[in-house]
């Protein structure tokens, strides 16, 4: 009897240190807050990015065209004006979806809570990260590997949050978490 050997490899995360086989594209909305740091994030790491925006790439911080297309143009403008289409286009064209929230969580922001509700209605996975949390990086690490594992290299994720009024500070902290992680 011959009996098959089998060797497995051992995947350990090392923050800010990506598997080298997956090509990853996130997609964000260009609003200010989460979803600035996640495209701020992308582009520093060479991360394709893409998404969706209000016409003339309106944000809370860049209410006259070209709005947020000038620093992220391949991002995509929706025919409406209404941001809830710019949230419900991100999320359905992810594979999943991450949400970061503060002390203020999910209910600090509609749209946060909408992407949220979109995410269970297209069936997207999803994780609801608090920044707060001390072990929430390493959650995220072993939620992301798992997706990267579903989906192969082609991996679209949709990274949201409150925006910086909703949540002052979210900036800085969502970036911090999503350069550890990415």
């Amino acid at each position: 009897m011959v009996q098959e050997e089998r060797k497995y490899s051992v995947v350990q995360w090392v923050p800010g240190k990506r598997l080298a086989n997956v090509a990853m594209k996130i997609l964000s909305g260009g609003q200010s807050g989460v979803d600035r740091a996640a495209l701020d994030v992308a582009g520093a790491r060479g991360i394709d990015y893409g998404g969706w925006c209000p016409p003339g790439g309106w944000a809370e911080d860049f209410p006259q065209p070209p709005g947020v297309l000038a620093k992220y143009p391949q991002l995509k403008e929706t025919p409406l004006a209404d941001p809830a289409q710019r949230t419900e286009w991100n999320v359905r064209d992810a594979d999943a979806c991450l949400i970061l929230v503060d002390a203020g969580g999910i209910e600090a922001s509609a749209g946060t809570a909408l992407a949220r509700e979109l995410a269970h209605r297209y069936r997207k996975p999803l994780l609801t990260a608090d920044l707060g949390n001390p072990e929430m990086l390493k959650h995220a690490a072993l939620w992301l590997r798992v997706q990267e594992g579903r989906h192969g290299k082609d991996l679209a994720l949709a990274i949201g949050g409150p925006r910086e009024s909703e949540a002052p500070g979210i900036y800085a902290r969502a970036k911090a978490f999503i350069a550890e992680l990415l």
